[in-house]
């Protein structure tokens, strides 16, 4: 999974060791699907409808439409089969995906006359084999099985060359290994497929993030904050989240401030948010607002990872808080 590493000490006698950060909550139990729908022309399609319908529930059917680049994100959809579609005078195409926990399924459609379902026979067996391709990697990664894994995330994109979210997988196992390099490399080329894939920058933002270089870091938050809006998530409180621990380790503390409070703005039960701008406020000589950033942490986390160090803290500063 990606991760921003916090790799800056509090000032002062409350001692910080080095703490890792998922770029979701380890309580998401949703996945997503985001795409882009084009003509014949490859231009963007505004207003298509995009139809998410589950293959075993009729009651989970999720609607929207893409934007002005043609783009459509949809969050919070159960783990499973779905049939997506998309529907412009009366044009219409629909693919069969499964959607997973974690990064977002990509979907693209070409309406041009005749497209239709991709339903041959040839095509379904492919693109079926892809998928299972596809899980089997997912699996061997979740079993530390690395080489493997890389190993048949290749496989897939030998059949499906456009599968951006398989070079980000193979980033994402390289990074675990702390093979920056090739990390570099595989989210980059997955960005060649798809310029706009949130969860690319992300990888980079983490490969830079754990090379010291805040600059590069920085810069890759915010390319992945900036596509998560434009792909309607408005503002995303996990990218504002990453962009924040970046800030925190470049001890850019103002901005880190404005970013966990972003996170905070978009989702006020964001635990780990309040915790890291508990830590900024410390670094600020904010030693009351400090506290209560620490006390509404254990209140939304009582037993998260970093309750322990939230309670100490808490402890150390109560005094502070304004009656």
């Amino acid at each position: 999974m990606l991760r921003a590493t916090i790799r800056r000490s509090l000032l002062g006698v409350l001692v910080v060791g080095a703490i890792v950060f998922v770029a979701a909550p380890a309580s998401a139990q949703t996945g997503a699907v985001k795409g882009k729908v084009v003509d014949g022309q490859n231009n963007a399609i505004e207003n298509a409808k995009i139809t998410i319908q589950s293959n075993e529930s009729a009651a989970r059917k999720h609607e929207t439409k893409t934007n002005k680049k043609g783009e459509f994100f949809q969050i919070g959809l159960t783990p499973g089969n779905y049939k997506v579609s998309a529907e412009k005078d009366k044009l219409f195409q629909s693919f069969d995906i499964r959607v997973r926990l974690g990064d977002p399924i990509a979907v693209n459609f070409v309406l041009v006359p005749g497209a239709g379902p991709a339903n041959s026979e040839e095509a379904n067996k492919k693109a079926a084999a892809l998928r299972a391709a596809f899980d089997e990697a997912v699996a061997l990664n979740a079993a530390g099985k690395n080489d493997e894994a890389i190993a048949k995330f290749n496989e897939v994109i030998a059949g499906a060359p456009a599968c951006a979210s398989c070079w980000a997988n193979v980033g994402s196992i390289h990074l675990k290994a702390n093979k920056y390099p090739e990390a570099e490399e595989a989210y980059k080329k997955a960005l060649e497929v798809d310029p706009n894939l949130s969860a690319a920058y992300t990888g980079l933002m983490n490969v830079y993030n754990a090379q010291r270089k805040f600059d590069e870091a920085e810069k890759m938050a915010a390319e992945a904050a900036k596509r998560s809006e434009d792909a309607g998530g408005g503002g995303n409180p996990d990218a504002l989240y990453n962009q924040g621990v970046v800030q925190w380790n470049a001890n850019k503390f103002t901005e880190a401030q404005q970013a966990f409070e972003g996170a905070l703005k978009a989702d006020p039960n964001y635990a780990e948010a309040h915790f890291m701008l508990g830590k900024v406020f410390i670094n600020m000589g904010k030693l009351g607002e400090s506290a209560t950033e620490f006390e509404t942490y254990l209140k939304l986390a009582p037993t998260g990872p970093n309750a322990k160090e939230a309670q100490t803290n808490f402890d150390a500063l109560k005094s502070y808080v304004k009656k």
